[in-house]
């Protein structure tokens, strides 16, 4: 029995609108998987826990499928179209048919809240059912094969996409719009608001001024995910924030030293940020050694010891007993700068800080920042050393060679081609002269030939007048009703000259086997026994193609058979093509006495 999957609401009640997702039935259970992942209405039921089920009348509001379980309760869900709704209630039932017809088991309790994995065998997430689902509904011939391949079991959810992965790439590449990237501005551009009356100072920060401080000082960041909620609230977190940013711009750093000793929480915000100067750390490993570190009078190393510029014989470095930072305007630009060309890893929609303190944390997880590993560094210094190579200390690299000696090349070429003559003279291959003049006596001789080779023979008719005649008749009753058709209305087609039932009936017979044929030649050389019972499956659908294609020829009005003909005979040329294939091969697999890996016969 195949498995079906189709979009519905899975409704707790029947006031509630519903929560989207998809519905997957299988043999042995169902399962329904909503579209947004962090939702906790995913099901996964067996059917031996199922009682009953109901339905609405056909024609009413809503087209509603009722899942009664044994323990009590049920499962409502809301489907776009009765059709839909009625595939999944006829699965229902005859699940529910087979499992009374067999022993009674132990009923098992349905398992709410864990995600089953997918019934066709591979793993699709929210977004990509998502996707096929809008494609199903906005192609209706896409719809209409699908119905007429997937839902009676003649091929697979996953064969059946396999041959439409372009319509998935190009649904993607529809969907994903270009990410908004940071604004150049910088985070000291953020001016706050003074109230003169209460002598307050009011910061506005919105999500994207947020999203830009965690891009840009991931110490705050981890700070957040700390502290927020468990030891502050997210006003106070950012109100400390704001106090420390506005203690940096004053620059006096006595009243900074002042304040963080009296204020842990505020002097965790002025302390030099840990994971930007072990980034430092690591871009500076990766830096070739060979480089004068000191000719580069604008690096962004001066909040680690032991890094600045020369100013009269001596470093202005910053104190390493004073934990305070005392970043630059020109290490501020160059981050920003870093940030804004990294780009924007996530899109901020919502209000919601914490989520986007948490997309961050995901974000950063594909990428690790401690990407030198063992490996790299041995690179790193092999390459080293061979930009460090002494010229003068090392042995001669010259590869060992022959003398050429050029000689006169006419010499050469003369003495091939001598060679080559005489080869074929030699062997009796090449050129021959022929003699073609001939004397009188033997013109006359042949003339005489051919004269008494005609008396003898006669002249003998090529082709039978009556049969000539016949041809020519045929010929000239289609050409006269095909000029008179084609001056009637030249832009007309074929097809066009058909009427509309029989059009359309080979238009959908000419659809099914374009697909079937591509799956059946896919398929091919078999190797395992999916692809054998695959096959057979398509064999046995191509089979009744090709009998209803028969049908019509036989049925069809004597006006319209020729045209019939014209159009049937194509596709009744490839589906021969495909049932030699298969003869052939099962001869040869028959001979051989094999068969496919896995093979399983089908009932």
């Amino acid at each position: 029995m195949a498995s079906i999957n189709i979009a519905a609401k899975y409704k707790i009640s029947l006031k509630e609108p519903g929560i989207a997702g998809v519905l997957r039935m299988a043999e042995e259970r169902f399962t329904f998987t909503p579209h947004d992942p962090r939702s906790d209405s995913k099901l996964d039921v067996p059917f031996r826990s199922v009682k009953a089920h109901k339905f609405s009348k056909d024609g009413s509001k809503q087209a509603l499928l009722n899942i009664q379980l044994h323990e009590g309760g049920a499962y409502i869900f809301d489907f776009e179209s009765f059709s839909e709704r009625n595939v999944c209630r006829d699965f229902v039932g005859r699940v529910l048919a087979k499992l009374q017809s067999v022993a009674p088991a132990k009923v098992d309790k349905a398992v709410p809240n864990k995600t089953a994995p997918s019934v066709s065998g591979e793993q699709l997430s929210a977004m990509e059912m998502e996707r096929r689902m809008k494609l199903l509904r906005e192609d209706s011939e896409l719809q209409k094969l699908h119905k007429q391949f997937v839902m009676t079991g003649i091929l697979t959810e996953s064969e059946f996409w396999a041959t439409r992965k372009n319509l998935l790439d190009d649904a993607v590449h529809n969907l994903t719009k270009q990410r908004t990237g940071f604004k150049s501005s910088m985070l000291a551009d953020i001016r706050p608001s003074i109230d003169g009356r209460s002598n307050k100072v009011h910061f506005n920060l919105t999500a994207e001024i947020i999203d830009q401080i965690f891009a840009e000082k991931p110490a705050v960041h981890r700070a957040f995910l700390e502290f927020v909620p468990n030891k502050m609230s997210a006003k106070d977190f950012w109100k400390k924030y704001c106090e420390a940013d506005l203690l940096h711009k004053t620059k006096n750093v006595v009243a900074a030293a002042a304040e963080a000793a009296e204020d842990e929480e505020l002097a965790m915000f002025l302390k030099r940020d840990d994971i930007l100067a072990n980034e430092v750390r690591q871009k500076i490993k990766r830096v070739d050694p060979t480089l004068d570190m000191e000719a580069d009078q604008a690096d962004d190393y001066l909040h680690l010891p032991g890094h600045g510029i020369l100013h009269g014989g001596r470093k202005d470095t910053s104190d390493a007993e004073n934990e305070l930072s005392r970043r630059t305007l020109s290490q501020d630009l160059n981050r920003h700068a870093a940030v804004v060309l990294e780009g924007r890893t996530l899109d901020v929609e919502s209000g919601d800080i914490m989520a986007v303190a948490e997309a961050h944390v995901m974000s950063k997880k594909g990428s690790s920042i401690e990407t030198s590993d063992k490996s790299e560094n041995q690179e790193r210094q092999e390459k080293a050393c061979r930009m460090t190579e002494l010229e003068d200390l090392q042995g001669p690299r010259r590869l060992p060679y022959a003398s050429l000696c050029i000689k006169d090349p006419r010499d050469y070429f003369d003495s091939q081609q001598a060679n080559a003559l005489n080869s074929l003279g030699d062997n009796g291959v090449g050129f021959t002269s022929i003699d073609n003049s001939l004397s009188l006596e033997e013109s006359y001789t042949y003339l005489i030939k051919q004269i008494s080779e005609a008396k003898v023979k006669g002249h003998i008719d090529i082709v039978e007048p009556d049969v000539a005649l016949k041809v020519l008749d045929g010929l000239n009753n289609h050409l006269s009703s095909t000029k008179h058709h084609i001056v009637k209305n030249p832009l007309v087609s074929v097809l066009d000259r058909l009427p509309v039932a029989i059009k359309d009936e080979l238009m959908d017979h000419w659809t099914l086997i374009q697909e079937l044929l591509r799956h059946f030649w896919s398929s091919y050389p078999i190797t395992t026994g999916y692809l054998y019972n695959k096959v057979l499956r398509i064999k046995e659908a191509m089979a009744q193609i090709y009998h209803k294609l028969q049908e019509i020829k036989e049925s069809v009005h004597s006006d319209c058979r020729h045209l019939v003909f014209l159009l049937v005979q194509p596709m009744l040329q490839a589906l021969d093509a495909a049932f030699a294939q298969y003869e052939a091969d099962d001869q040869k697999r028959s001979a051989k006495g094999a068969k496919p890996n896995g093979f399983f016969k089908q009932g």
